[in-house]
């Protein structure tokens, strides 16, 4: 039979929960507070950092659209162009019908007509014009007016807002921020003398020397002004000048309802991106925020009442991650329970040769006679040299699941190892008068897997190891590979006595052990079969048990190892 822990002890009980103590129950209570206040957060910073840069990119985006300087500039080129064409209109009108002749035959301006054309001509528009003569003088101002009452100043008021105190609130706010702009600074500032003169504009002095003057300026008030000075000629005789001056209100009110437009498409859009970024956050931090909560969780709790949060069926990283963390709190607490297990099952195994060296030492100090003195001594020997090989067993065993989950995987070929070790064993097998391994391995065939040599050949070792010792000697241990699909298919087969149906899973216990009549009780610890399973297992492989068939020809146990081939 094959190893295990001896046919007449007890199976190992269950595993038993570890104790706490009072330090790691207090360390849990204090880091809990931590983990509230850590994980209960008003927002998310994640949920802030998106937001920020939704926001963010849609703010530079509209404040370049807001700037709208090529916007301005077209606009006042236009204005400048309307009011250039309606100032050579007046020029013309006034070059016509404003001229007198001189005594010397001379062409001259009558200031009177001038006056009178001046605020015919500026009824139907909201244009302030000036005319001045060839010497400088102010000869007829549109805002001015000239009556059996005196002189009357005429004041452009500015436009009537509509919509109540929210809008005149909004309004000034608007100009506030729009007059703060560095547009605005590229402009002179113009300023009303308090005697008007032709060489105090120095668009009416290019006027006067026979070309058209034309400025943009930017009014005490932080408003626009546009002023065009057209020569007034008569037959090429520059007789005057007339200066057309309007505010930018225009203008200002084009880019404000463009800009107000943009801000409304802008707050949609905000609104949309706002949204969006809280949704997508939403997704991303909410579920990263229960992951580390329930992993928390896991590594303070003390039971498996908390489970990581399934959201694989998300099908994104976020989905993955909850997968990955699932699979690895299963393959701790799996890794928990082998080592309470393997603790109890090693505690089990070691008290039984302690009590029995425990007896024979107390023993041996009562007895004097010297064959029982030798005979209990020979006992403690055992006893001693069995714990020896226990300690050993179960040290290698402890380091193999490391050594496992290290190391890195390579080729090996399952063929060259089986002859190595028949050759091995034919060696050595007239010595020990040992039955025969008999090999049979498929003509060319692959029969390389990734994995550990060492470890594949201490599997086979512990299998043939085991059917030899089954087999009488004058038996045949038959060891067959076979390729079967994506599998390479290992069997082992003695001429033993077989192995019981009820123990058939039983064996690749630790500590199992039932060994052939005859054989010295302690020479096995029982891990050969188990440490198999756990490689063949890390291998993703299996390994099983049966007893031969009537079509086997014979009686006797086969093991199969199969393994996945490269």
């Amino acid at each position: 039979m094959p190893e295990g822990g001896s046919v007449f002890r007890s199976q190992p009980k269950g595993p038993a929960r570890p104790a706490v103590d009072a330090a790691s129950r207090e360390g849990g209570r204090s880091g809990d507070g931590l983990t509230v206040r850590r994980f209960r957060r008003a927002l998310s910073p994640l949920t802030l950092r998106i937001l920020a840069v939704n926001v963010l990119a849609l703010a530079i985006l509209v404040g370049g659209l807001l700037y709208l300087g090529r916007y301005q500039d077209r606009l006042i080129e236009s204005e400048l162009e309307a009011l250039s064409t309606e100032a050579r209109i007046f020029a013309g009108a006034i070059g016509e019908a404003a001229i007198t002749r001189g005594g010397d035959e001379t062409n001259e301006l009558s200031h009177d007509l001038a006056r009178q054309m001046v605020r015919r001509l500026v009824e139907t528009t909201d244009t302030r014009t000036r005319l001045f003569d060839p010497s400088g003088m102010l000869v007829a101002d549109s805002r001015v007016l000239i009556g059996p009452g005196g002189v009357v100043q005429i004041e452009e008021l500015p436009p009537p807002i509509q919509g109540g105190p929210i809008a005149r609130f909004a309004i000034d706010l608007y100009d506030k921020i729009v007059n703060a702009l560095p547009s605005r600074d590229k402009f002179p500032v113009f300023r009303e003398g308090p005697v008007q003169e032709a060489n105090r504009y120095a668009d009416v002095v290019r006027a006067l020397a026979g070309d058209i003057g034309a400025s943009v300026w930017t009014t005490p008030d932080h408003g626009m002004m546009l002023t065009v000075a057209v020569p007034v000629q008569r037959f090429k005789q520059v007789l005057g000048a007339v200066m057309l001056s309007r505010g930018g209100a225009q203008i200002d009110a084009a880019i404000r309802s463009v800009r107000l437009d943009i801000l409304k498409v802008f707050a949609v859009a905000l609104a949309v991106t706002v949204l969006l970024s809280f949704y997508l956050a939403g997704t991303i931090a909410r579920p990263i925020r229960k992951l580390a909560v329930a992993a928390d969780h896991v590594r303070r709790g003390h039971g498996r009442h908390h489970e990581i949060p399934d959201f694989s069926r998300r099908g994104d990283e976020i989905g993955d991650l909850s997968g990955a963390l699932r699979d690895m709190t299963a393959a701790l607490w799996q890794r928990m329970d082998a080592i309470e297990s393997f603790a109890a099952d090693v505690a089990h195994e070691i008290k039984n040769p302690l009590t029995s060296l425990r007896s024979a030492v107390e023993t041996v100090a009562r007895v004097r006679d010297p064959d029982q003195q030798r005979r209990l001594m020979s006992i403690i020997e055992d006893d001693i040299h069995r714990m020896d090989r226990l300690i050993s067993d179960i040290s290698n065993a402890s380091r193999l699941d490391a050594e496992l989950s290290r190391a890195e995987s390579e080729p090996v070929d399952i063929g060259r190892m089986l002859r190595m070790l028949a050759d091995i064993h034919q060696t050595t097998a007239a010595e020990r008068s040992a039955p025969r391994i008999k090999l049979e391995l498929p003509a060319g065939g692959d029969l390389t897997v990734p994995g550990l040599e060492s470890r594949l050949v201490q599997v086979f070792q512990n299998v043939m190891a085991n059917a030899v010792s089954f087999s009488p000697p004058d038996g045949v241990v038959t060891v067959s590979a076979a390729v079967t699909g994506d599998r390479v298919e290992v069997t082992v087969g003695d001429d033993g006595p077989g192995i019981p149906e009820t123990k058939l899973d039983a064996i690749f216990d630790r500590f199992y052990t039932e060994r052939p009549a005859g054989e010295k009780f302690g020479t096995h610890s029982g891990l050969g079969l188990s440490i198999s399973k756990q490689i063949v297992d890390a291998h993703g492989g299996e390994i099983f048990a049966r007893n031969r068939s009537d079509g086997d020809h014979g009686r006797g146990a086969v093991f199969t190892v199969s393994l996945p081939r490269a």
